[in-house]
């Protein structure tokens, strides 16, 4: 039986501790914080209550694995799962709305022809159709199965089969970027570029730069489907805190770790806060980045000659409202408001600077929720966009402000989803990338996308595995990346490495 000290309660680290616990190991958990979960909060007032993470579950099959291989109960005998219908609905600029299914490539091509003309289904089906082949070259090393140590293959082959473009005396193109998939393949029609770069957009990625291996993310959604769980993404979260302690994970909350122990080369244990040490034969990170580093003074312990390019990432800025009124029947659970002007908004974003477009994409979440509102009478809504990440601290009054001056924007743009938003409005509270850095530990607030190929492995992230031995890293910033799947499958395959070894290679 091992000591293993995991630091950090995120989705990914309680993942990689129920699992080595069953292995038989002796895990404890230090958290700086006062709860579990990492980026899945839950804000409570007045009866309202809001997540402050993702909104829904894609890959559910990620927690079912682990709750079956942690324990007699299944995932849904802990947790009640919905798949929403539809999945989402879409308003475009030019006031376009379609309503997409969840889980039917058919049915997603069947609503785009009846919202944008015929022909729209078929080319976003052959679209996917190629998407399809992305996934399954990439679906078993780049989420199942521990980092190659040759990762640099997949930052030099683009895995997503282009449809060539000719052009006349010249030599003909194929698409590199999701931007020019929009371009070359899909038409040319506005809204279904939209719709293919939203996705993007959502992960934080740049659709102009994102590779055209991006095109897994879309697949993900319409062919595994989206789902909701009842009592918010926390239950979730407890779900998997309450799995950690019947299999006799220890917690310790606000214990926050300042050093990793380190001893001949190899990750000894742990320094508190309080200056005591805890002893471990292993230790699992399930830190940002920057935290992981100031825990090894003058080392970083994931950056080699070797190792994947670590590339910077946007934040989110989430608006929670609370409104008088029921939720209307028939209301999706999901919808997304498309840009005004998307070329203004990939700028803004994206450009280097801090401003934000004035009527920018936003995510409409409104859940048909007992648990979310104080009575029927009531609906409780949350705002979602992506910003840049912000560097500011928590308390600096000018970023609050300015955050507040953007959370106005996006309840004005949101009224193209929610009618009489404004006049049912109760109150709103803002949470910007400050607090997700707070929550986090992530510089500026900044949200881990999932892993992609291609593009030079600037959208890989860092092995498991580290150069320091006996240290293991988990969660988001970590391979296989952002997004509770991506988290989940991080714990899998830490707790994996540990138990079995080098050669562990993921679940069969």
């Amino acid at each position: 039986m091992a000591r293993i000290v995991v630091i950090g309660a995120g989705m990914g680290a309680m993942t990689a501790a129920a699992r080595l616990a069953v292995a038989g190991h002796r895990v404890v958990v230090y958290e700086r914080g006062r709860t579990y979960g990492g980026a899945l909060g839950r804000v409570e007032r007045d009866g309202f209550a809001f997540d402050t993470g993702p909104a829904l579950l894609q890959l559910p099959a990620v927690y079912r694995d682990l709750f079956v291989k942690t324990g007699k109960e299944p995932l849904e005998k802990c947790v009640e799962l919905s798949q929403v219908e539809p999945a989402a609905r879409h308003v475009f600029a030019d006031g376009t709305t379609a309503d997409l299914p969840n889980a039917s490539r058919a049915g997603v091509g069947e609503a785009l022809d009846a919202a944008l003309g015929d022909g729209a289904g078929a080319r976003w089906a052959a679209f996917m159709n190629r998407a399809r082949d992305a996934w399954d070259r990439t679906r078993r090393p780049l989420l199942e199965e521990p980092l190659w140590a040759d990762w640099k293959v997949f930052a030099e082959r683009e895995p997503y089969p282009s449809v060539a473009r000719k052009r006349l005396l010249r030599r003909e193109r194929r698409a590199v970027t999701l931007g020019e998939i929009a371009e070359f393949e899909l038409g040319g029609d506005a809204r279904l570029r939209a719709l293919l770069e939203h996705f993007a957009l959502g992960a934080g990625l740049d659709p102009r730069t994102a590779p055209a291996s991006a095109a897994i993310l879309p697949y993900l959604e319409q062919t595994f489907g989206v789902w909701s769980v009842a009592g918010g993404m926390r239950a979730l979260a407890r779900a998997v805190y309450e799995r950690c302690l019947a299999r006799r994970v220890e917690f310790e909350f606000g214990a926050a770790v300042t050093r990793i122990v380190e001893k001949d080369g190899r990750a000894a244990g742990v320094e508190l806060a309080d200056g005591s040490v805890t002893d471990a034969d292993f230790v699992v990170a399930g830190v940002a980045p920057a935290v992981l580093e100031g825990l090894l003074p003058g080392v970083d312990p994931r950056a080699a000659d070797d190792a994947p390019a670590r590339s910077g990432m946007p934040s989110r800025l989430t608006v929670l409202l609370a409104l008088s009124g029921p939720r209307p029947e028939g209301t999706p659970h999901r919808t997304v408001v498309h840009a005004a002007d998307r070329a203004a908004e990939l700028a803004a974003l994206f450009g280097g600077g801090d401003a934000m477009a004035d009527r920018p994409t936003v995510a409409v979440t409104r859940p048909d929720d007992p648990a979310a509102v104080p009575d029927g009478a009531h609906e409780a809504v949350t705002l979602t966009a992506t910003v840049p990440a912000h560097r500011a601290a928590a308390d600096d009054r000018a970023s609050r402000e300015v955050f507040a001056a953007r959370a106005e924007q996006l309840i004005t743009h949101a009224e193209r989803a929610v009618p009489g938003l404004r006049e049912r409005l109760l109150w709103h509270e803002v949470r910007t990338p400050s607090d997700i850095a707070e929550a986090t530990g992530a510089d500026g607030g900044a949200v881990p996308a999932p892993t992609l190929a291609a593009a030079d492995g600037r959208h890989l992230h860092p092995a498991n595995s580290t150069r320091v031995q006996g240290l293991y890293a988990v969660g988001g910033w970590s391979h296989p990346g952002g997004g509770l799947p991506h988290a989940g499958m991080s714990g899998t395959l830490v707790a994996g490495l540990i138990v079995e070894g080098p050669e562990f290679r993921g679940s069969q």
